[in-house]
């Protein structure tokens, strides 16, 4: 720019204008350079954004896997989402535009300095002034919006998470008339959620301004000392011009960089919401040596052990037990006595507080859990089935396992009759969590899914409850045929399922308080016998 107004233009009024070309040709070749320099820039950052975000997102969906129960159960499916979701599209733009626009405008800002410094010093120190009350400006809506984003983000993860429940429990909601309460709360979530981002919207709307003014008043001081300094004859009027112009493009970039602000205060909160998921560890941790675990015969012993819940009271009292290879024992209690706790210590959803658990008298906490979920199987109450035809959700048993097989699985426990009914037969899509079949009929398939896996060892945690009469009946009669051979551990309210049992026990308060075969225990006067009496009087 001062070339060209001291020095080209003051030629090109004598006609002589090969400066002036040298300097248009100059600007211009520096513009190409620029506009092609920042497309590579633009292609280089968006892989490397891409690439983040695809790690990131992958290393959460991975992690949250690998986690225990416990983390699951304590960790709303809600707040999950929201991580996976809102949170990682708030580092996705952040990525995506925000750290371009920081790296181009702080680029900007620096050789505009720079140049400011060697073409007029005078007018960089003016500069340099102006950054102290931009420091102070920017200091105080970090600080703010800081606060603000951490409440925004909690407020978005619970609308996300509060949408999620009443989504997933649609049925209940609808039973229960729920509609309006479920209304009046979202809306209340939700204006909550307005509230923090209007607060942040207001920060903003203070921050911006106030760069324009410290802008604005930079370039006033810079025309006010380099006009009197013109006139004194030691300042040029195109090294003037080009300094006001430098300061003023000096400012630019902050709206920018203000919006990347804005962009990276939202993708911290979320980031830390994200970190703080990725830094839980399993609370049933795989064995860094892993003990050879095939073709297992399923004795399960108990040794001293109890089990209390991390914050919690203890739910098992301290016990020992043992459960021979292809005993069949069932499980009573009312609810809370502890006897899906007991199951999920078999599993390894769950390590005991104290004592150990073995099977084949190898401890549990010694296998891999890849051996382990190979020979213990549990069919719990919910029953789930995930989105693709029934038999691919029967081969989840058996993974690679022949259509012969699975027809065979549902056979033995009577789900091939409804199978074959359906519209497309073992290829008909369940849809969304087994929609389009009935409870019962999901319960039968999870049951054809794991007699398929052929386990050493089968829990039911309440796994009939979902079955009328006749489906239980001819479950019942395949349970026999399938459970011969196999440890099988049964919880059931039902007392009707206890009679295929070799053994029950009866569990109260955290305790095995009865431990006999059905036959001898409903002969007793014990728990046992006043139950099975109470069933068997409500059949009459």
């Amino acid at each position: 720019m001062t070339l060209g107004i001291d020095w080209a233009l003051p030629r090109a009024i004598l006609r002589e204008y090969n400066e002036l070309w040298i300097v248009v040709i100059t600007y211009l070749s520096a513009a190409v350079m620029t506009s092609v320099l920042t497309y590579f820039f633009l292609m280089l950052t968006a892989r490397l954004a891409q690439e983040m975000l695809f790690d990131l997102r992958n290393r959460m969906f991975v992690h949250t896997q690998k986690l225990s129960v416990e983390f699951h159960e304590r960790y709303t499916a809600g707040r999950v989402i929201a991580r996976q979701t809102s949170d990682l599209e708030s580092i996705g733009e952040l990525l995506a535009g925000g750290l371009n626009e920081l790296v181009i405008g702080g680029m900007f800002m620096f050789f505009t300095a720079i140049a400011l410094l060697i073409l007029d010093p005078v007018s960089f120190l003016v500069l340099l002034g102006a950054l102290i009350p931009l420091a102070l400006l920017t200091r105080w809506f970090q600080v703010k919006t800081n606060r603000g984003y951490r409440k925004q983000r909690v407020a978005s993860s619970r609308m996300i998470q509060y949408f999620v429940e009443t989504m997933t429990g649609i049925r209940a909601v609808k039973a229960f008339r729920k509609e309006k309460r479920n209304e009046k709360h979202f809306g209340g979530l939700v204006e909550d959620y307005r509230k923090h981002n209007a607060h942040l919207i207001q920060l903003f709307g203070i921050y911006d301004p106030g760069l324009i003014m410290i802008g604005n008043m930079t370039v006033a001081v810079v025309l006010l000392v380099g006009g009197f300094r013109v006139l004194d004859g030691s300042l040029g009027i195109g090294v003037l011009t080009a300094s006001i112009l430098y300061a003023r493009r000096f400012f630019d970039p902050m709206e920018e960089i203000a919006i990347f602000y804005n962009s990276y205060q939202s993708a911290a909160s979320a980031l830390e919401k994200i970190s703080g998921v990725l830094e839980e560890e399993p609370s049933v941790p795989e064995p860094s040596n892993p003990v050879p675990f095939e073709n297992a015969k399923g004795k399960v012993r108990f040794e001293g052990v109890q089990f209390q819940y991390s914050t919690g009271p203890v739910v098992l009292k301290k016990f020992d037990l043992e459960i021979p290879s292809g005993q069949t024992i069932a499980l009573v209690g009312t609810t809370g006595a502890g006897k899906s706790t007991l199951a999920k210590l078999i599993s390894r959803f769950y390590d005991p507080s104290l004592g150990r658990v073995t099977i084949d008298d190898i401890d549990v906490r010694e296998v891999a859990n890849k051996d382990l979920r190979r020979e213990v199987v549990m069919v719990t109450q919910e029953a789930y089935l995930f989105s693709g035809t029934v038999a691919e959700n029967i081969q989840l048993g058996r993974p690679g396992a022949s259509l012969e097989d699975v027809m065979a699985a549902a056979k033995a426990v009577g789900a091939h009759e409804f199978i074959t009914r359906l519209p497309d037969g073992y290829d008909t899509d369940v849809n969304k969590r087994g929609g389009r079949v009935s409870a019962g009929q999901r319960q039968l398939i999870s049951f054809a899914r794991a007699f398929l896996a052929n386990p050493a060892v089968l829990i039911l945690d309440e796994a009939t409850s979902s079955l009328d009469i006749p489906s239980e009946r001819m479950v019942q009669r395949g349970l026999k045929t399938l459970l011969a051979g196999r440890t099988a551990v049964i919880i059931a309210h039902r007392l009707s399922t206890v009679s295929i049992a070799d053994r029950v026990l009866v569990m109260e308060h955290g305790e095995i308080i009865e431990d006999d075969s059905p036959t001898t225990l409903a002969a007793g006067d014990g728990k046992f016998a006043r139950l099975y009496k109470a069933w068997r009087d409500s059949l009459v």
